[in-house]
């Protein structure tokens, strides 16, 4: 194992979040909390919480002892299979560093934690044996996850501690995403550097899997024991429930996440408040929240800094997320905070079993790569419908506030960069056949938006072979460096949208049809047109305005577009 303590550079040291982490809010009764509920647009069910017998087992009482280098195992198991015992109860912990192995829930146990305690999972990876799970929506082997339950009823993890994976322990790192002072640190630490010295890792096995893997997360393998053979490599997510009912996280910080950082999968009736969710801004795979295939959830009052997508859906991955078939449905999303982020709100790119009937409001965004974001690829199959997004603040956005991207992963006609111009695709990809492994994103409503960045103001893309469909974005402003830019898409309707962008068009419109702009305004003080229509499948273009002062020279068709692809109400 690495020596830990040398990577000053990087390494989380957990005393400041301790120190703050007493200001979270406590457990919130429901009875406070009707207002979620309000001005959802699908019919739900309120969402069941977790009813946790008054039996209380405290740590210390059973001997643990909290000093950062005792580890405390055997104590959370002893205090778990106590509560269980009696058909349930609160271990508590209370402040102090308490180091440990895995944890491993039971039903109708709740893990509270109070001000000043700090769950820290040892780095010592033969602690976490290899077991059959899931990752990136497929079953396989990865190490068992430093919290988890599975197939269990009335679960709770509450309280204002921390619980921290230690997962500097386990992440490879990328050399560009740190200063030069800190990749000299972590090199010194240890571990083994890839053959171009651009990525270091924990250990030799971590490298070969990374090389074994070809850059993806899941291994060509089918054997355990070949995977044995790279188990380093198996970074497994801090927080897995499986296939759990009526869950409760509320309070607690959950932070340096080995892989995702919460990951609820199959799950029913799960509430997600109060939580501050962090990870280095550089973690790969460094994610927040990934609800993967759940029913009936509610997650608000939340915070997250994350190295990678901070709220995701999603739902199963190609042919294995299809067979399984369940979508995550009816799940509602407020008042939550994203600093850092690859993407504030996301559905995808795993989403083969759906994702349905999902509402997110009131939300702000502060310099996440990419604001709300929907991504997918051909071959995965699923339906993503009915989601409404409305009261969304976003700063300080690097590429787009809002992004439909289908080719996730793949050759897409418009740069990952966002480019964009009047000569907007030369050679698009050509349509394939249409089958189950076709995704599908439509009936998706998006409102009262303001957002400004430095990247594009928004990106619809859909497939050539089936078109992004129904989707509205009404009362938005989006200031950025380029424009908005729809490809392969049918029946969007812009309402009330302003574009402030500082160069090219406002609007370019490629194959594209049954396009509706209704008050769309955007930076017309250039010498450029405000929209351009390209493509020759382009049409039925409705402009229902009349305050374009010169059209002729506002509007511009390239690119095989005609002028009877565009109509004036």
């Amino acid at each position: 194992m690495i020596n830990i303590l040398k990577k000053t550079g990087i390494a989380w040291i957990t005393v400041i979040t301790l120190l703050l982490s007493g200001c979270s809010n406590g457990t919130t009764p429901a009875a406070d909390d009707a207002w979620v509920y309000e001005n959802i647009e699908f019919d739900m069910p309120e969402v069941r919480e977790p009813a946790i017998p008054e039996n209380t087992v405290n740590l210390a009482d059973l001997g643990g002892i909290p000093d950062g280098f005792t580890l405390n195992t055997d104590i959370f198991a002893k205090a778990i299979d106590q509560m269980a015992a009696q058909g349930g109860g609160k271990v508590v912990v209370p402040a102090g560093i308490w180091l440990t192995g895995p944890i491993v829930l039971q039903s109708n146990i709740e893990l509270h934690l109070k001000a000043g305690a700090l769950i820290r999972f040892s780095e010592d990876f033969d602690l976490y044996p290899l077991i059959p799970t899931y990752f990136e929506g497929l079953s396989t082997y990865r190490c068992q996850s430093p919290l988890s339950g599975k197939d269990l009823k009335n679960i709770a993890i509450t309280g204002r501690g921390v619980i921290d994976g230690n997962g500097q322990a386990w992440r490879p790192v990328k050399k560009g995403k740190m200063t030069e002072n800190q990749w000299e640190n972590l090199v010194r630490s240890g571990g083994v550097l890839s053959d171009d010295g651009q990525i270091w890792f924990p250990s030799a096995r971590s490298a070969k899997g990374y090389r074994l893997s070809k850059g993806s997360n899941i291994p060509p393998l089918v054997l355990q024991k070949d995977f044995m053979e790279i188990k380093d490599f198996l970074r497994p997510v801090m927080v897995s429930l499986i296939n759990c009912q009526k869950v409760l996280l509320d309070g607690p910080t959950f932070q340096n996440s080995p892989a995702w950082n919460i990951h609820p999968l199959m799950c029913e009736d799960v509430t997600i408040r109060n939580l501050t969710v962090r990870n280095p801004w550089y973690s790969q795979n460094g994610d927040g929240l990934d609800l993967e295939s759940c029913k009936n959830a509610v997650i608000y009052n939340n915070n997250f800094d994350v190295g990678d997508d901070a709220m995701c859906f999603k739902s199963g991955k190609d042919q294995e997320g299809r067979d399984r078939g369940m979508p995550t449905e009816n799940v509602i999303v407020k008042n939550n905070v994203v600093y850092h982020g690859h993407g504030g709100f996301v559905i995808g790119s795993e989403m083969s079993g759906g994702v349905r009937n999902i509402h997110v409001s009131d939300c702000t965004f502060m310099g996440t790569n990419i604001g709300i974001r929907f991504k997918s690829n051909r071959g995965r199959g699923g339906v993503v419908e009915n989601i409404y997004i409305s009261n969304i603040n976003m700063t300080d956005i690097p590429t787009e506030p809002i992004r439909f991207n289908m080719f996730y992963g793949g050759k897409a006609p418009v740069l990952d960069d966002g480019s964009s111009s009047l000569s907007l695709v030369e050679n698009e990809p050509e349509a394939v056949a249409v089958n189950e492994s076709t995704p599908v994103f439509r009936n998706i409503h998006v409102k009262n938006i303001v957002a400004g960045g430095f990247g594009n103001a928004a990106l619809f893309m859909g497939l050539p072979e089936l078109k992004l469909e129904n989707v509205t974005l009404e009362n938005a402003i989006l200031r950025a460096p380029k424009g908005f830019t729809i490809v392969d898409a049918e029946g969007i309707q812009l309402k009330n949208v302003q574009v402030i962008q500082e160069i090219g068009p406002a609007l370019t419109l490629f194959n594209s049809s049954h396009i509706e702009l209704t008050d769309f305004d955007f930076n017309d003080a250039m010498d450029q047109p405000g929209i351009a229509v390209s493509g020759k499948t382009t049409g039925d273009i409705q402009l229902k305005q009349t305050d374009f002062s010169a059209p002729d020279t506002q509007i511009k068709l390239v690119n095989g577009a005609k002028a009877s692809a565009i109509s004036w109400d």
